[in-house]
């Protein structure tokens, strides 16, 4: 399933102290107590998005819409599209199925109270589908989800699948669509330029010619990024020199490479995707809205 003449931006909206895998990092106990920045960030990145006239994808960490329920009404009433990013922000393969099914269960149950619409997309916390969670698909979808954006096509820090399918794809016989996370074959190698850390290494020229290569080539672009990404004075984490660099690097150029990417591709949102895309999908998603 392709659509070469679109591509999506999706944000995951969480907040500074929503850093995976790092030692000392604080626990959801101790969540409220801290000093908030997704309110500020998160707004004016919906200002830069109706600056363009785009939509995108915002996958909502539960806790966040708990907390800032406003956000979420903000983001559905500019247009853009309401997607789970689960509960509690853990990587899936540190939850048992049960525990996994609850926490995506209660994403989507309290996203869909606050809009008073349907979700009916998913994305894991840092990409961590594995093959050690073989559950994973079949729960999102028997959760009420019909597609996921949790494949990182390549190598990753918290699983990634190098020999993954890299264009969207029909799953268990067509009840789920996967959006994989989009990837550039750079010699012998996979690299993503077009989200998080890599986004922010790699100057813009290199991912506009590999985006445009990408989408001449009929194969769908997919974009991603954090609200924490466009402040470069947020709170930071102690953790090792190597992780701080991914974390950290470039927060300062980020904002700018996303009002140029809203310019210069035609973003939209994963729902709009499948409306375009796959015809067969309509009346499941108009039966969804």
């Amino acid at each position: 399933m392709q659509n070469s003449t679109k591509c999506v931006f999706s944000v995951d909206v969480e907040d500074w102290f929503h850093i995976l895998d790092v030692a000392g990092a604080p626990d959801i106990a101790s969540w409220s107590n801290l000093s908030s920045r997704v309110e500020a960030n998160f707004l004016r990145l919906l200002d830069i998005f109706s600056t363009e006239n785009r939509r995108v994808t915002c996958f909502f960490l539960g806790w966040i819409a708990e907390h800032f329920p406003h956000l979420v009404r903000e983001a559905a009433a500019r247009g853009h599209e309401i997607a789970s990013h689960g509960y509690s922000h853990q990587l899936v393969y540190r939850m048992n199925q049960s525990e996994f099914r609850q926490d995506i269960r209660r994403s989507r149950s309290l996203l869909e109270d606050i809009t008073g619409s349907a979700v009916i997309g998913y994305r894991a916390p840092g990409f961590s589908s594995s093959e050690s969670t073989p559950w994973f698909f079949e729960e999102v979808s028997n959760s009420g989800y019909l597609y996921d954006s949790s494949v990182f096509p390549a190598r990753h820090g918290h699983g990634g699948d190098r020999n993954g399918l890299t264009q969207p794809h029909y799953l268990l016989s067509g009840h789920l669509v996967e959006f994989p996370v989009s990837v550039s074959t750079i010699g012998p190698m996979r690299v993503c330029l077009f989200g998080g850390g890599y986004l922010r290494l790699f100057p813009y020229s290199l991912i506009r010619y590999m985006g445009m290569r990408n989408l001449d080539r009929g194969i769908p672009l997919i974009f991603y990024i954090h609200p924490r990404e466009i402040d470069p004075h947020h709170p930071r984490i102690p953790m090792s020199l190597r992780r701080r660099f991914k974390s950290y690097l470039n927060l300062d150029s980020t904002e700018n490479k996303i009002r140029r990417i809203s310019r210069d591709f035609p973003i939209s949102t994963f729902r709009d995707y499948l409306s375009a895309c796959a015809p067969e999908t309509n009346s499941e998603l108009a039966m969804s809205a």
